[in-house]
């Protein structure tokens, strides 16, 4: 089985079979208070599962805010820790565009609210071999008022929650190709807004 932990928009958890069949899943669309659901979530969800049959877990890379996101990798990689398993680094933009592949033809873009009145941008075009979204124009952050000009006219699909259990499916169909998918440094496009602090300024006799 595959576990899949996500945090760049609510919070959402699922188990799949290899073969992709979903087993359970449990989600939050709330922003925030990640942390405070994450453990409850991930109890719902292994509730009467074999823990040992567990062999990989999938963890959402974001694009997404700093703090939320940071929390689902720590909560994945934790688990697989304990479970002494593999940890399965996806860009949450990829179970996306699974979730939303239009049924028609042509290049379409995954939209998430970024905050700040930003939002995170990736275009897609169809599904490859491995059966895995195409990426045709990497991520990035722009402002939401000007996110249908940056488009250019390619149909937009705007996702206000993930699906743990279509990233779990990415991860199993990377897995089975051998393929890599994303290095274990999330996709923050933003900067914290905690700093360290300065040099501490000297100060006259």
């Amino acid at each position: 089985m595959i576990l899949a932990v996500d945090t760049s928009l609510g919070t959402a958890v699922a188990l799949i079979d290899q073969d992709g069949t979903l087993r359970a899943e449990a989600a939050t669309t709330d922003p925030l208070g990640h942390a405070e659901v994450i453990g409850d979530l991930l109890r719902d969800v292994l509730r009467g599962e074999d823990g040992g049959a567990i062999t990989h877990v999938v963890s959402g890379m974001g694009p997404g805010p700093f703090t939320g996101l940071r929390i689902g990798i720590a909560a994945a990689r934790t688990f697989a820790l304990g479970r002494g398993i593999p940890v399965v680094p996806v860009p949450s933009h990829l179970a996306a565009a699974l979730t939303a592949m239009p049924e028609s033809s042509g290049p379409f873009a995954v939209v998430t609210d970024a905050r700040r009145r930003e939002v995170a941008v990736t275009v897609f075009d169809g599904l490859d071999a491995d059966g895995l979204p195409v990426v045709a124009a990497a991520t990035v952050l722009v402002r939401a008022a000007d996110a249908d000009s940056h488009l250019a006219g390619i149909a937009r699909i705007d996702v206000a929650a993930l699906s743990a259990a279509d990233l779990a499916r990415v991860g199993a169909r990377a897995l089975a190709a051998g393929r890599t998918l994303a290095g274990e440094e999330p996709l923050y496009l933003r900067h914290p807004d905690v700093t360290l602090p300065g040099a501490p300024k000297k100060v006259g006799a």
